[in-house]
């Protein structure tokens, strides 16, 4: 079981707690011994759509007043938790600490002993944190896309990284685990993110989920979107100058290969099935419009998961997004130990050809906006 625990977690072994290396590990290993093909990963709890801020790479808030007013409640968040089962548990949004009843959440959530990463823009978490005790099975995953120029231009709004650096120190400063998420869009240069890593690496948080941008349909921006070889040249820059540094990427090994161009994976949105408000999002996360069901089972049951991915969908072409193929990666880690041994040890490959893919013809490949070109929105 140690073996796979540490392929499990690659890089990250340091820094994530042995508490949930084991709880993870011993639930993959189970899954495996009882010959289980779809289960869950990471339960995507959405309680809310509301946010604070207007992104020009999110699509979530692009929804009347009567749906952004909505809130799953307390036990509508804890039942799902319950018929999902899985072990760990990300509450992404919106903006979950607009939520008043978050904390409530939580702490049934942490009662259950799952392990729950509670993500946030950070523009509340200096008012909210007093609402919150620390415990090895929270965390707060608190976003940042890159440098202060270039997050607050993905956000479009001004001063917006100075105040997630401020909530960094304060959370970290408290004994709660911190994690960063970061999203890249198109116009990143390696070397800046490699800045970047650097610098949340020394501010002391626990590790960093990075992954290029899903181009949501909604998004107000389509442009910013970084596809294709772009985003595999791109994490190929990352890790080669990562090879000299000391990075706690909070990913499966095989997951970070592929991102470089060194697997030719499917998704398997099962892998972080999705409950928000409107019930248990078909096929995934990411896509919005494809209906819901009442029950987890159902969403298993009645999905065609055979017209998703990025050779069977449009939707999917460009997707190389985290909650649709880190699970994958962990299958593959599963059933190929000694490969993901080899992986975790080396790091991904920098040089060399990549995997061939197959290509439907509507792929897109190219685009030449940079989400730095984009001016601004200043909000007061």
């Amino acid at each position: 079981m140690s073996e796979l625990i540490f392929m499990f977690f690659g890089e990250t072994l340091v820094s994530v707690p042995l508490r949930q290396q084991l709880a993870v590990g011993s639930y993959l290993i189970k899954q495996k011994l009882k010959a289980v093909k779809k289960y869950p990963l990471v339960l995507m709890l959405e309680p809310l759509y509301r946010c604070n801020l207007a992104c020009a790479g999110c699509g979530k808030i692009d929804h009347p007043d009567e749906i952004l007013d909505k809130r799953l409640s307390v036990k509508e968040c804890l039942d799902a938790v319950d018929e999902c089962n899985a072990p760990m548990v990300s509450i992404p949004g919106g903006e979950p600490l607009i939520h008043k009843e978050m904390p409530e959440i939580v702490k049934g959530i942490i009662e259950r002993k799952k392990f729950v990463y509670l993500c946030t823009n950070a523009l509340l978490l200096k008012k909210k944190i007093k609402d919150y005790t620390p415990s090895p099975y929270l965390t707060f995953s608190i976003h940042l896309d890159g440098n202060k120029e270039r997050h607050d231009t993905s956000v479009c709004q001004k001063g917006v990284f100075d105040i997630a650096v401020e909530a960094i120190k304060l959370t970290l400063s408290k004994g709660f685990r911190v994690t960063v998420n970061c999203t890249l869009f198109q116009g990143e240069k390696a070397s800046e993110v490699a800045e970047f890593l650097d610098y949340v690496t020394e501010l002391g948080v626990e590790g960093v989920t990075i992954a290029p941008g899903f181009s949501y349909e909604h998004a107000p921006q389509q442009d910013v979107f970084i596809k294709g070889k772009d985003v595999k040249d791109l994490f190929r820059g990352i890790f080669a100058i990562g090879k000299k540094r000391r990075w706690n990427l909070n990913h499966s090994s095989l997951y970070l290969d592929f991102l470089a161009g060194n697997q030719a994976y499917e998704c398997t949105p099962w892998g972080n099935p999705t409950r928000n408000v409107f019930g248990w999002q078909k096929p995934c996360y990411l896509l919005a419009d494809e209906g819901h069901v009442d029950t987890f089972q159902e969403l298993l049951d009645t999905t065609p998961w055979e017209k998703y991915g990025n050779v069977n969908n449009e939707k999917c072409a460009n997707c190389m997004a985290h909650c649709g193929y880190e699970a994958t990666a962990v299958e593959d880690m599963l059933s190929n130990p000694l490969k993901a041994l080899l992986v975790s040890v080396r790091g991904p490959k920098t040089e060399g050809d990549m995997v061939e893919v197959v290509a439907p013809a509507y792929v897109e490949t190219n685009t030449t906006q940079s989400i730095s070109d984009i001016p601004i929105k200043v909000e007061s």
